[in-house]
């Protein structure tokens, strides 16, 4: 699956999309039933969302199986998290620090949290690190560069 097009998705059109990116491809009575039970809607409603979601270019019809049309993602979920975390990132003057800030305040971000941040983005520069040392040219073995298996 492509990252697909950035497509601005509703709350309601994103748990479509949840369903749809749990099932892999699913016609629309498979998508309605995904949905959870307590505040399920109606069939004709979550083909209506389908059918938007397809004119905004975020699924599509990936065959027929007898009348129904089953439906696959288009946008890969990477692809519309990232396009929300912009929007809210939007609202905080594109500032991550102003987010964090806000979330501490409320509560909403521990220490713990910091934390397993921390040594997620120290993970992410070691991968950088590594991955710029083996892109330098004259970097082989002989030059003290690192051969990957």
């Amino acid at each position: 699956m492509r990252k697909g097009p950035e497509v601005k998705l509703t709350k309601f059109e994103l748990e479509v999309m949840e369903a749809l990116w749990a099932l892999g491809s699913a016609s629309v009575r498979e998508v309605q039933e995904r949905l959870p039970a307590g505040k399920r809607p109606a069939y004709t409603t979550v083909q209506t969302i389908v059918y938007r979601l397809e004119e905004k270019g975020a699924v599509r019809r990936a065959r027929k199986v007898g009348n129904a049309h089953v439906f696959e993602p288009v946008v890969t979920r990477k692809a519309a998290v990232r396009r929300l975390l912009d929007e809210l990132l939007g609202l905080f003057g594109g500032s991550p620090r102003t987010l964090m800030a806000q979330l501490v305040d409320d509560g909403r971000l521990t220490l713990e949290d910091l934390r397993e941040a921390e040594v997620a983005l120290e993970k992410i520069e070691a991968e950088r690190g590594a991955a710029e040392t083996d892109a330098a040219p004259g970097k082989g073995p002989a030059e003290g560069g690192r051969r990957r298996k």
